[in-house]
């Protein structure tokens, strides 16, 4: 039992990692704290119920799909990526790409598909479900607010550049996400 939790921590602070790397990018937006506290939540959210789905489909499926998710959500980075950095040159005060509506849904999901694979896995090795989601969960909240905090403060310090950089980091993740090394 204590190596599956320490093994479970380890997964789930990878996992959640994952999310503070894409919430530095998101976090350069101008961000109020209260939407950083839905993005978190929403991620949080989307970090149990899609390794839920994924460990019940793991049991049925096999590993192959978990691949194919891994580029889905890299192409979705990239997608949100290619906005990111097209919205910076305009100079409209409202992008679509801010992290509210369905803008928070598609990021949420799109950083989340990689707990989506691994719960194929770990539904393939019967694990304990409970104590995984709520592992991946709380930590890829906790991350992915402390990604969007240190996103937001150094906003402050880059300025109109920031919405480029977040962007480009996307992309960069995205490009690790399609073609892995």
């Amino acid at each position: 039992m204590v190596g599956e939790i320490v093994t479970l921590a380890m997964m789930a602070f990878a996992l959640g990692m994952d999310a503070f790397s894409v919430s530095l990018g998101m976090g350069l937006l101008r961000l109020r704290l209260k939407q950083i506290a839905y993005v978190g939540l929403t991620v949080g959210c989307f970090h149990v119920i899609m390794p839920l789905i994924g460990m019940g489909i793991g049991r049925l499926l096999s590993v192959q799909l978990g691949h194919m998710a891994t580029y889905i959500g890299g192409g979705l980075l990239f997608f949100l990526g290619i906005q990111m950095v097209i919205a910076s040159f305009r100079h409209e005060q409202e992008h679509w790409l801010r992290p509210v509506g369905i803008g928070l849904f598609v990021f949420a999901f799109s950083v989340s598909l990689d707990s989506f694979s691994v719960g194929l896995s770990l539904g393939i090795y019967g694990v304990e479900m409970a104590l995984a989601v709520i592992a991946f969960g709380l930590t890829s909240m906790m991350l992915t607010w402390m990604g969007l905090l240190l996103g937001r403060r150094f906003q402050r310090w880059l300025g109109t550049y920031s919405e480029v950089l977040g962007g480009a980091i996307l992309l960069l993740f995205a490009c690790k996400l399609l073609f892995p090394l």
